[in-house]
């Protein structure tokens, strides 16, 4: 590859420069670089899963990969995007069933013919909470209850498209999944949380 052509290719986003301190060897700004990404890496990880020591288990698995390929990560994506791949890819080897998982994952079969999997693109309200709602309240909690009974494959797009902010092509490249995959999971999945909440709301009046 050219010069040229390696120059095109280099994302210089918010993270360049930290990350290349750490490569060229000042090694204590690692530290920085957890301090900015372990809660987020929490909150993905709880949603995921709803289990905070699991949670928990997923930040430090995910660092110590961060730290052993650092020195090959060549800046052609954003930091942030090359570090939740590796959060995702940790998520998706994880064999251990957490304690708080539903005994059976739902089936969202019912869910692929109701609507074209395109004809939204907008995020539903309840993707949009406040971290501490959606930790706490009473509603975030049947969201959340509801995301972990998704199968995993639709629960990573569901949090990483709505709750974590990424766009369809991010979420494609972070799932190494085409961007119409990524629709088609992200509609079914709506669908159903849809379907959870309106449960919830006719119990709550």
């Amino acid at each position: 590859m050219s010069p040229v052509n390696q120059i095109s290719s280099t994302v210089k986003d918010e993270d360049y420069d930290l990350v290349n301190a750490i490569k060229s060897g000042d090694k204590e700004k690692f530290r920085d670089l957890v301090n900015k990404y372990e809660q987020r890496l929490f909150n993905f990880g709880f949603k995921m899963c709803g289990n905070p020591d699991d949670a928990e288990d997923l930040v430090q698995e995910t660092f110590i990969n961060v730290f052993r390929y650092l020195e090959g990560f060549r800046h052609e994506a954003k930091f942030r995007n090359w570090l939740y791949k590796i959060a995702t890819s940790i998520c998706l080897k994880t064999k251990r069933k957490s304690k708080f998982a539903p005994e059976q994952e739902v089936s969202l079969d019912e869910y692929a013919e109701r609507e074209p999997a395109d004809s939204s693109s907008s995020t539903p309200d309840w993707a949009v909470l406040p971290v501490d709602k959606v930790l706490n309240d009473e509603l975030s909690g049947v969201i959340r209850n509801a995301i972990v009974t998704l199968p995993k494959n639709y629960r990573l797009v569901v949090v990483l498209r709505d709750m974590e902010g990424f766009t369809t092509e991010e979420t494609a490249k972070i799932l190494e999944i085409t961007p119409a995959n990524v629709k088609v999971r992200l509609h079914r999945a709506r669908l159903y949380l849809r379907d959870q909440l309106k449960d919830y709301k006719g119990e709550a009046e």
